[in-house]
C-alpha cells in the first residue's frame, strides 16, 4: 500500500447482497467499524422482521464490529479513497450472521480434506435509463446484437467506464460484451481463490451499479427485469487445487478428461438443487428466471458444454478445468450464494454421491432431467430450512436469519397489489 489515501471505505456484504459499511478518515483507518446489529432485520423496504436471528432484538440492538487489515485494502474506483472488505464480530466472537463469515467456514470446510477452491464469476446485467416519469426504461440500442462490443451495444460508454473504474480498484475484469437480449451485458471476472473472488464479485457489483449512476443510468442485476426477455445469471465457475497446488477437476487416464472428484462435487450439487434455490434465488422475481427452456439453471442436470445443463463441464481441461454452476442470478448474496454451492459440491464428495446420467436433451424442446427447482420463493425457503444438513454447514443461525427476511419478503409480495393485476382487472370488475 504505497499510495496516499484521505478516506478508507470500509464495506461488508449484508443478508440482502448489499454493501454496508462507512467512510473513515485515514487517520482513523485503523480503528475498524462498528454497526447496529438491528441491520440483519432490515428488508429492502427498511422495515425490520422483529426477532430476526442476529438482529439481537431482545438485547436492544447492539453494536457489531467490523475489522481488516489494512494492508489488504486496494484503491477504489472514488478520489483519494482506498476500500477495504471487512470480517465482523460481536462480544461473542465471529458474527454466525456475517455472509463473508459463512464463506470462510466453507474454505476451511474443503481445506480439511485437503483442497483449496478457486471461483471464477459471470455476472449479466441489463441497462436501463430514467423514463422522464420519476422511473426507469430498458436502455434502446436497436443495433445490437450479441457478442456484440463498442458503440452499437454501448451508446453511453458504460463499459469502457466500468473497464478504467476496475482498472483503477484492480478488480479483474476477463472480458465483456452484449448478451443475446438487449440491453443486457454479461460480464466475467477472473477466477481467483474463492474468498478473494467473491470480495471482488461483491465490489464489482457495486462498482458496476456505482459508475452507471454517476452517468444517469441504472445498471441492474436482478433476476428478471423485463418480463418479454430473457433473465440475468450469477454463474460459478468453481474448481479446487490440491496439496501441491494442481487443479484436481482434470483426469488425464478418464476418456473425458474429468477427475471422479469433479463428478461427485456435481453429484453433490445436483442432490441439493432445490434446497440451494433458497440461498441462490433469493427473491420473489428470481423463480419468473428459473423457467423450463430457458436455459438459466432450472433443471438439477448436468452435461458436457451444454447451457441447457445447470451444472456444464466446459470444454477446457489442464488448468482451466472447472464446473461451471448456473442456478444463481445476480440478486443473490454473493458470498452466501458461493459458500453455499461449494458445501454442496463439498457434500457430494464426503457422501459420495452418485453422478445421474448426463443430459441427453437440448435443453429447450427435449430434456431427460425430471426435477427441477421449486416454483417460488417460498417454495425454495422450505426446501432449504429441510435441508438440515446443508443448513449445518452453511450456518444454521445464518440461515435462519435468511429464512426469516425472506418470508416478510414473501408476505409483503403476496399482500401487494400489482400493477399486473390492476391492468388485468381493473376494467372489468
Amino acid at each position: 500500500m504505497s499510495e496516499d489515501f484521505r478516506r478508507l471505505r470500509v464495506l461488508w456484504p449484508d443478508h440482502l447482497g448489499l454493501a454496508r459499511g462507512k467512510y473513515v478518515p485515514a487517520e482513523l483507518a485503523e480503528s475498524g467499524v462498528r454497526h447496529c446489529s438491528g441491520t440483519w432485520a432490515l428488508g429492502y423496504d427498511r422495515a425490520m422482521t422483529p426477532y430476526a436471528p442476529g438482529s439481537r432484538w431482545s438485547e436492544g440492538l447492539p453494536d457489531f464490529q467490523g475489522t481488516y487489515d489494512l494492508a489488504e485494502s486496494r484503491p477504489g474506483w472514488e478520489e483519494g479513497t482506498r476500500v477495504v472488505v471487512a470480517d465482523l464480530s460481536d462480544h461473542e466472537g465471529p458474527s454466525p450472521v456475517s455472509p463473508r463469515g459463512a464463506l470462510r467456514r466453507s474454505v476451511d470446510a474443503w481445506r480439511t480434506l485437503g483442497y483449496e477452491p478457486f471461483v471464477g464469476m459471470e455476472f449479466e446485467a441489463y441497462v436501463f435509463v430514467p423514463d422522464g416519469r420519476g422511473g426507469f426504461t430498458p436502455l434502446d440500442t436497436p443495433g445490437a446484437y450479441v457478442y456484440g462490443t463498442g458503440p452499437s451495444v454501448d451508446p453511453h460508454g458504460l463499459v469502457d467506464a466500468i473497464w478504467k473504474a476496475c482498472e483503477q480498484a484492480q478488480i479483474p475484469l476477463e472480458s465483456v460484451n452484449s448478451e443475446y437480449d438487449s440491453p443486457q451485458f454479461e460480464f466475467t471476472l477472473r477466477y481467483s481463490d474463492a474468498l478473494r473472488a467473491a470480495d471482488e464479485g461483491f465490489l464489482f457489483k457495486l462498482l458496476a451499479r456505482e459508475v452507471a449512476q454517476r452517468m444517469g443510468l441504472l445498471l441492474t442485476f436482478m433476476g428478471k427485469p423485463i418480463t418479454e426477455k430473457g433473465g440475468s445469471g450469477l454463474h460459478f465457475n468453481l474448481s479446487v487445487r490440491d496439496s501441491d497446488g494442481r487443479n484436481a477437476m482434470n483426469d488425464p487416464s478418464s476418456p473425458d478428461g474429468v477427475s471422479a472428484l469433479s463428478k461427485l462435487m456435481i453429484a453433490g450439487l445436483l442432490a441439493r438443487h432445490r434446497s440451494l434455490a433458497g440461498i441462490c434465488a433469493p427473491t420473489v422475481n428470481a423463480y419468473k428466471r428459473l423457467r423450463p427452456a430457458s436455459l438459466s439453471g432450472y433443471w438439477a442436470n448436468w452435461g458436457y458444454d451444454h447451457r441447457g445443463a445447470t451444472v456444464r463441464i466446459p470444454p477446457e481441461r489442464g488448468e482451466a478445468g472447472r464446473i461451471e454452476h448456473r442456478l444463481s442470478d445476480g440478486a443473490a448474496v454473493v458470498h452466501t450464494a458461493m459458500a453455499a454451492v461449494l458445501h454442496a459440491a463439498r457434500l457430494g464428495v464426503v457422501e459420495e454421491r452418485p453422478l445421474p446420467p448426463v443430459e441427453g436433451g437440448n435443453g429447450l424442446d427435449t430434456i431427460d432431467a425430471v426435477l427441477g427447482v421449486p416454483s417460488s420463493l417460498i417454495e425454495a425457503l422450505a426446501e432449504l430450512e429441510a435441508d438440515e444438513t446443508l443448513t449445518e454447514a452453511l450456518g444454521s443461525t445464518l440461515c435462519a436469519q435468511h429464512i426469516a427476511v425472506k418470508r416478510t419478503e414473501w408476505e409483503r409480495f403476496t399482500s401487494a397489489t400489482t400493477d399486473w393485476e390492476l391492468s388485468e382487472y381493473l376494467p372489468f370488475l
